[in-house]
């Protein structure tokens, strides 16, 4: 069996985690030490609901945002017994550039790979103007911070914006096959 070459990029994926992870544990290490002191404090991680679900050509991206989900989930067992929380936002859909940026990412480093298929019809689903019409503001985000600082007890997760709740919904209900198809549809990529 031949494999196929894949797609050349601009960076490395692992270098891409590598800096998520560094830079959130940096911040965490300079704020703890006064939370601690104080009894008390919430930490708040921007992930996406991209921690939870995964998309095609999209495992650099979502590779990051599970591995900041898991670094939240320990830290909160961790801090605790100190009177810290520590919460995860997961957006959806934010009316941002994102979508943009990534669907040119693929359109420049896809090539003539074998690839070119599936990324020409996640490219065009990340432009899609019925995504982009339903994607929700920003303040949704900033809404889910306000909560998640000032409550008592948080939550330790915040699922907000456009699509967050019922696909990770989804995923917790289907089977990985189910949701695999789920997502083949939503995109439009092609089965051949």
């Amino acid at each position: 069996m031949r494999c196929s070459r894949l797609p050349k990029c601009d960076f490395s994926p692992l270098s891409a985690i590598g800096a998520t992870k560094r830079h959130w544990y940096r911040l965490a290490q300079l704020a703890l030490p006064h939370m601690r002191a104080q009894r008390a404090g919430t930490i708040v991680n921007i992930t996406s609901m991209g921690g939870k679900i995964y998309t095609p050509l999209g495992g650099w991206y979502h590779g990051t945002k599970f591995a900041l989900e898991a670094l939240s989930d320990c830290l909160r067992i961790e801090v605790a017994p100190f009177g810290i929380n520590v919460v995860v936002i997961e957006p959806g859909g934010i009316a941002t550039e994102w979508g943009g940026i990534a669907a040119d990412h693929l359109d420049n480093t896809i090539g003539s790979s074998a690839y070119k298929k599936q990324a020409t019809a996640v490219a065009k689903s990340l432009r899609s103007e019925a995504n982009a019409n339903r994607n929700s503001p920003p303040t949704v985000i900033s809404n889910a911070i306000g909560k998640a600082v000032t409550a008592m007890r948080p939550k330790t997760r915040y699922a907000v914006g456009f699509g967050a709740k019922p696909l990770i919904a989804a995923r917790n209900i289907l089977t990985d096959r189910q949701f695999d198809a789920l997502i083949t549809r939503a995109t439009g990529l092609p089965r051949d």
